[in-house]
């Protein structure tokens, strides 16, 4: 089974910096799409970077400027790299990749999540 594991999340001071990293193993075939997603209690997920296969970016407005969003395709993994980072960051963390996958049988096309890490930002 495809699997999204991340790491790097932590306790931070603001205006500082954190690197998130996330590896998609399993029976894939390929990726299109790897990016970052985060929720904050009583908010909705929302999406904090994406990044293609070719390598074009997208940020959202709240990031941009602070936050870079990279990828080792040959490894699977996608990096979340956070600086200047204030309270409002505060946050779990979600891995997202949009792959194709072989089930045993045949090749289909998934969405899968990792299970979160936690960013806290705080004094």
């Amino acid at each position: 089974q495809v699997q999204l594991v991340e790491s790097g999340g932590g306790l931070v001071q603001p205006g500082g910096s954190l690197r998130l990293s996330c590896t998609a193993s399993g029976p894939i075939f390929s990726i299109k799409s790897m990016g970052w997603y985060r929720q904050a209690p009583g908010n909705q997920r929302e999406l904090v970077a994406g990044i293609a296969s070719g390598g074009t970016t997208n940020y959202a407005d709240s990031v941009k400027g602070r936050f870079t969003v990279s990828r080792d395709n040959a490894k699977n993994t996608v990096y979340l790299q956070m600086n200047s980072l204030k309270p409002e960051d505060t946050a779990v963390y979600y891995c997202n990749a949009d792959l194709v996958y072989h089930d045993g049988l045949r090749y289909r096309s998934g969405n899968n999540y990792g299970q979160g890490t936690q960013v806290t930002v705080s004094s």
